[in-house]
């Protein structure tokens, strides 16, 4: 197996055992499915084989950090990094560059390379999808197990202000994902009691 094989092998071993069940959002395959859409991503935005392989390591250990706290999870999942790369031959200017993809996912997104763009694309790919309801279900219970919203009228409310003030960054998100993103604001606006 390659080192990118062995080190996906681990971290999401580590992330299905570890991760609290409270995270119906932020879960295995929450990072399962950010990977998908980093990969797909990398290779419209032709990005290179060794690009590629540094934003899919990021994906992996990207919301890792909510093994410990969702408060700077970002920071935590960057310690995870730098603990457990070298052991499968990533060496310090790679892991550098892993940790500041993984930060650039803290928000309010702030995107300074294209991997970072890439990154927070692939983070909210769904946003622009058909299962966006179904991915966005698994977020409102999340945040409602943490009394972070009350009800769906709220969430509502959220998912307004958020999906408005969101932009894809790269060329092929905005061309794949911005208009089914705004058929879903207007559904939502709809439900708003």
């Amino acid at each position: 197996m390659s080192r990118y094989e062995l080190t996906k092998e681990f971290i999401l071993g580590k992330i299905s055992r570890e991760l609290s069940t409270t995270l119906f959002y932020h879960s295995y395959y929450h990072v399962v499915d950010v990977l998908t859409a980093a990969t797909y991503l990398a290779k419209a935005e032709k990005i290179s084989e060794a690009e590629t392989e540094l934003l899919k390591v990021a994906v992996l250990f990207h919301d890792s950090g909510f093994i410990i706290s969702p408060e700077k999870h970002e920071e935590q999942g960057c310690k995870y990094a730098k603990d457990y790369l070298p052991d499968f031959g990533y060496n310090g200017e790679e892991i550098n560059s892993i940790c500041d993809i993984i930060m650039a996912t803290h928000f309010p997104h702030q995107p300074k390379t294209h991997l970072q763009e890439i990154i927070c694309d692939a983070d909210l790919d769904y946003l622009g999808r058909e299962d966006f309801y179904e991915i966005g279900d698994k977020l409102f219970h999340e945040l409602k197990s943490k009394n972070a919203v009350s009800d769906f009228n709220e969430w509502n409310k959220m998912q307004i202000r958020f999906l408005e003030t969101h932009t894809y960054f790269t060329k092929s998100a905005q061309a794949l994902r911005t208009e089914r993103k705004l058929k879903h604001v207007e559904e939502i606006k709809e439900k708003i009691i």
